[in-house]
């Protein structure tokens, strides 16, 4: 069984490595790496409670084979931890000035686009229940979406969907906005998570020992 230090520790840059090859090897029905962190982000930022079974088809595609049992436990190890990343520099963020900075792709000029992770961010969002519609249509705090939903529908087919065209000067602000963005939508769904987590008053008298952790 992994040891909690080691499914707690971040991947270096070799497992990162790792895991991009394994997804881009699977084709376009399995999120890239990139996408994946944008998707994770925003389930994680989400008060919603979404377990392996319900994110895995999105992530690996409905009929995700995995070559060996081996291949399997390895590629979900790296998954989970990669999570456990991103949920602890996120709530981090409830208390520190620290922000968590997105997994970005660079093309072979060493650009980063931010396309890939803002779609990953979307497809959680709109598989997601309606309580990110609280958050759209909030006129105060709703503006952290806008840099997300512009890189994701940068290329819509739809020429309505599409932003004005983004000169390389400002790609770089809005992934800057996108990544504060992502913190304000963390803090905005505080609440809602801590009061989901809060447990009722049936649950308040079960031995601790007996609850599982997730």
């Amino acid at each position: 069984m992994m040891s909690d230090v080691l499914i707690n520790f971040p991947l270096d840059d070799g497992e990162l490595k790792q895991l991009a090859d394994f997804l881009n090897g699977r084709g376009s029905a399995v999120m890239n790496l990139e996408m994946l962190d944008g998707y994770f982000a925003a389930l994680i930022s989400s008060p919603d409670t979404v377990g392996p079974s319900r994110y895995f088809p999105h992530v690996l595609g409905e009929e995700h084979v995995f070559d060996t049992a081996e291949q399997a436990t390895a590629i979900i190890s790296l998954m989970m931890r990669h999570w456990n990343t991103i949920a602890f520099k996120l709530l981090e963020t409830l208390e520190k000035d620290n922000v968590y900075l997105p997994v970005l792709l660079e093309n072979e000029d060493g650009i980063a686009y931010g396309n890939d992770w803002a779609k990953g961010f979307m497809c959680a969002v709109q598989s997601g229940s309606s309580i990110w519609s609280d958050l759209i249509d909030d006129e105060e705090r709703g503006g952290a979406l806008v840099p997300i939903m512009m890189l994701a529908h940068e290329h819509d087919p739809d020429p309505k969907m599409r932003p004005d065209p983004i000169p390389p000067e400002k790609r770089e602000k809005i992934l800057q906005m996108m990544t504060a963005g992502l913190a304000e939508i963390y803090r905005y769904f505080e609440p809602c998570r801590r009061s989901i987590a809060r447990p009722t008053s049936s649950e308040r008298g079960k031995d601790p020992k007996n609850q599982r952790r997730i």
